[in-house]
């Protein structure tokens, strides 16, 4: 079983720059992603970086707001959230997803709170 633990969660400002981490326990087949969920809304994807390379994909609603990378050589990934929102408030989960966002392994989450 992999094993991912989110960090970097709190509050935050709107205007600020939070910094969410992941890492995970085994290597990722296919993408290392972020998922969130906001109170009385479904989990929705928000970016996700492919194992190989540069490829990331991004939700309309963060593109150029968000930047999710991944450290070379490691099954660690970052979510830098610019100019958060105080709609972007969610529980944000590190996940490794296959092709069209399927989860395969979830961390806990780390609640981010922007206001």
């Amino acid at each position: 079983q992999v094993q991912l633990v989110e960090s970097g969660g709190g509050s935050a400002q709107v205007g600020g720059s939070p910094r969410l981490s992941c890492s995970a326990s085994a290597d990722a087949l296919m993408y290392m992603a972020w998922f969130r969920q906001a109170p009385g809304q479904k989990r929705e994807a928000v970016a996700a970086v492919s194992t190989g390379g540069p490829s990331t994909m991004y939700v309309d609603s963060v593109k150029g707001r968000f930047t999710i990378s991944r450290e070379s050589g490691k099954n660690t990934v970052h979510l830098q959230m610019a100019s958060p929102k105080s709609e972007d408030t969610a529980l944000y989960y590190c996940a490794i997803t296959a092709m069209g966002w399927a989860l395969l392994y979830w961390g806990q989450g780390t609640q981010v709170t922007v206001s």
